[in-house]
């Protein structure tokens, strides 16, 4: 049981996988709760790796995908298969006596193994469940399986998103995944709330495209008040000038935004002469081409850095991009210790992202890293279910549990 954190206390089975899930669930485990989450030796986690092979195996490339190892740390892991009576009666015997169960399959999957909300409340009356399916559990869509990128699409964002001669965009990182994990942890914690005020369980229906909606609200009101879809604007707005990204010395980018005309006069003063001859919003978003000639003009003689500090300065929102690879060096992100070392088997010491709030100033503590496959087995079935050495040895030889994948023969290279 993990002993620090506001979360202290609190048990949660996570049989998610992928992004969503594990996200939602690391958030909690960083805030002190026991995590368990729950494997098996054929259906692992496939952020672990999408085709076991064999070889692969061999060289245990199931512990050594970054996706998998940024998701899931402080967290337990067990491996049970849950498609055996005696693996599925252990995670009952564990649901029984946690708080929470975390899942994000396609509807139909708990089904077939027998287990479901109402299975899980006959192991413990006042359990919460939080269940992530790409279009949620019920509607025509319930059973479609999805992911970020395809929960994206049913959202309409890459209807707004481009250039106006551009086809629909794609964002590219799925980034339905990455919404409905923080809004998965967000309802896990109300939920968890409620049951801590009214002793009350619950099941919270959560689905990856609506939480995507929100994202693009102004294309639905546009809709729903005219009657038609916003265009794609690219990097501009209808409603504001200048607004873009402007190149800056070696090759880099500065994004500017201004909003009002306060902003506007800021920009002015540290722009000065090139600028003066554009006047109020009219007239920068009819002749938006030349005035975003000029902005580019000062930009381009500048560090990114150096343009944004100076803007900044006059009360100008803007924002050098920053590259991937410069992050860890963020001057800013090394100030609120958001970046952590963390040595892990099989990939040595690498950075872990903390979570972006603090308490009382103070980062959430990475314990350790992202389990092993099958790592905790002997902690979970022996230290939480009271199992001995020989009932652990049996489930074992009889393939309930295990520390490593299993293939088909006949998919082994």
């Amino acid at each position: 049981m993990r002993v620090r954190g506001p979360l202290r206390g609190c048990r949660i089975v996570d049989l998610s996988m992928g992004w969503a899930g594990p996200l939602a669930t690391r958030h909690l485990a960083d805030m002190g709760a026991e995590v368990v989450k729950v494997e098996s030796c054929v259906h692992f986690d496939w952020f672990r790796g999408w085709e076991a092979t064999r070889s692969w195996i061999d060289d245990c490339g199931h512990e050594k995908n970054p996706p998998f190892n940024c998701m899931n740390r402080n967290k337990l892991d067990v491996t049970l298969d849950l498609g055996t009576d005696r693996g599925r009666d252990l995670l009952l015997r564990l649901v029984s006596i946690s708080d929470a169960v975390v899942e994000n399959f396609a509807a139909s999957v708990l089904p077939k193994l027998k287990l479901g909300y109402e299975v899980f409340r006959q192991a413990k009356q006042d359990i919460v469940m939080v269940s992530m399916p790409g279009f949620g559990s019920t509607g025509p869509w319930r059973h479609y399986r999805a992911y970020g990128s395809t929960t994206e699409q049913a959202a309409g964002l890459p209807h707004l998103t481009g250039h106006p001669d551009w086809p629909p965009m794609m964002v590219h990182i799925a980034l339905g995944d990455a919404v409905a994990g923080l809004n998965g942890a967000s309802a896990l914690l109300v939920a968890l709330r409620h049951l801590k005020r009214t002793g009350e369980g619950q099941f919270v229906d959560l689905s990856h495209s609506e939480c995507l909606l929100p994202l693009g609200v102004h294309g639905i009101a546009e809709q729903s008040m005219t009657g038609t879809a916003p265009p794609r604007m690219g990097n501009r707005s209808r409603h504001h000038a200048p607004h873009g990204a402007y190149p800056c010395r070696a090759g880099r980018w500065v994004v500017i935004q201004i909003l009002n005309e306060e902003q506007w006069n800021g920009l002015k003063g540290v722009v000065g002469e090139p600028i003066a001859g554009f006047g109020a919003l009219t007239d920068r978003l009819a002749r938006q081409d030349d005035l975003d000639a000029v902005v580019s003009g000062w930009t381009s003689e500048r560090r990114a850095e150096a343009a944004m500090a100076e803007l900044q300065a006059a009360g100008v929102p803007a924002g050098s991009v920053s590259r991937s690879n410069e992050l860890w060096r963020d001057p800013h992100l090394k100030a609120r210790a958001f970046w952590k070392l963390v040595d892990r088997e099989h990939t040595g010491e690498l950075p872990h992202a903390s979570a972006a709030y603090r308490i009382d100033g103070e980062p959430m503590r990475i314990d350790w890293p992202s389990p092993t496959l099958g790592q905790h087995n002997c902690e979970v079935l022996g230290g939480i279910l009271g199992l001995d050495d020989a009932e652990i040895d049996e489930l074992e030889r009889e393939g309930v549990i295990g520390t490593r994948p299993s293939v088909p023969e006949e998919n082994a290279k």
